[in-house]
């Protein structure tokens, strides 16, 4: 881990990256049918799971299972060394029912896994270590230059041309959860793990209900958030968030979910938390996947921002927010 900045506490477990997530469905092959025009490029199949990767480095982003319900499985992230993981099993409070640690046995990447339970809610979180990286996949991006009114970077007779295909997922980015106890669940997660509010969201009273978290990794570079969570009545996935290459091939993407007659959630738009530019949708059984491109890096330089809730928080273009998007 960098040095030079703000330093995990050692009696936290330190979480590396996001790897990974998992969703079970009652109609599998209409989720498999899914997760291929979204984009992701099937890996393995073993059992009732079938796993999916992106082009970068992780052996999978997504696993699918067959089940008798639609149900979330939970988000894997990768800690930092074997002792992180050893901590995992042997501290965090009898609530969570932490597993031993156990194999990856069917898994591509195989490694060593602990899952716990939210002490709240009770959703799944897992945690992974020696995972064994797979080689990017060349997906044929084209070279895209720009020309802007004061300065020209494509060549003379040279031409912008795209293929018609889904948006190729790169890396599994963020997932949200809606939590029925924000401030329980907050002194959790950050008691417990390297988690570091980049955005603090109050409601009228100035009492914080949404909270988006990056990683404390020193000076390293790290996505704006990898995990949020926001208050409400009721426990469930709020969504998961894939990284693609850019704007084009999101809306290329966009355009092949569109055609393929899937249900749009909200998008494109642009983010005003993380500045990403957004597209939502919900799968065949209801679950929301997003795309994103042209999120923001931060490093522990960067303070905690607390910002009101607000409708105007969340976009600064596209279409209005949904009313029932944050339900």
């Amino acid at each position: 881990m960098a040095s030079g900045l703000p330093a995990t506490p050692l009696n936290k477990i330190n979480l590396v990256r996001i790897a990974h997530v998992y969703y079970k469905h009652k109609n599998i092959d209409d989720a498999k049918r899914f997760a291929e025009d979204f984009g992701f490029a099937q890996t393995a199949e073993v059992g009732k799971k079938t796993y999916y990767r992106g082009y970068g480095t992780e052996p999978f982003v997504l696993c699918l299972e067959a089940s008798d319900e639609d149900e979330f499985g939970g988000t894997a992230f990768v800690v930092e060394s074997m002792e992180d993981l050893m901590q995992a099993a042997k501290t965090l409070p009898s609530e969570c029912k932490a597993t031993d640690i156990y194999d990856l046995t069917d898994a591509p990447g195989g490694g060593k896994c602990v899952t716990f339970y939210d002490p709240v809610d009770k959703f799944p979180f897992h945690l992974v270590y020696d995972q064994t990286p797979v080689e990017r996949r060349d997906v044929d991006f084209p070279i895209v230059r720009f020309n802007f009114p004061n300065e020209k970077n494509r060549g003379v007779n040279e031409f912008q041309r795209f293929k018609k295909r889904p948006a190729p997922v790169h890396k599994l980015g963020h997932f949200g959860m809606c939590v029925t106890d924000f401030a329980a669940c907050y002194d959790f997660y950050t008691k417990y793990f390297n988690f570091f509010p980049s955005e603090l969201v109050h409601n009228d009273e100035g009492v914080n209900k949404t909270v988006f978290f990056r990683l404390n990794r020193g000076s390293d570079l790290v996505d704006h958030h990898c995990f949020f969570f926001f208050e409400g009545p009721k426990m469930h996935v709020h969504h998961s968030s894939f990284e693609t290459h850019d704007f084009d091939t999101q809306v290329l993407g966009h355009d092949w979910l569109r055609h393929q007659g899937y249900k749009n959630c909200w998008g494109v738009g642009r983010h005003v938390m993380g500045s990403q530019i957004f597209d939502y949708w919900f799968d065949p059984s209801g679950f929301i996947l997003e795309h994103y491109v042209d999120g923001d890096l931060l490093d522990m330089n960067e303070p905690t921002h607390n910002t009101k809730a607000a409708p105007d928080n969340l976009h600064v273009w596209g279409p209005e927010v949904p009313a029932t998007f944050l339900q």
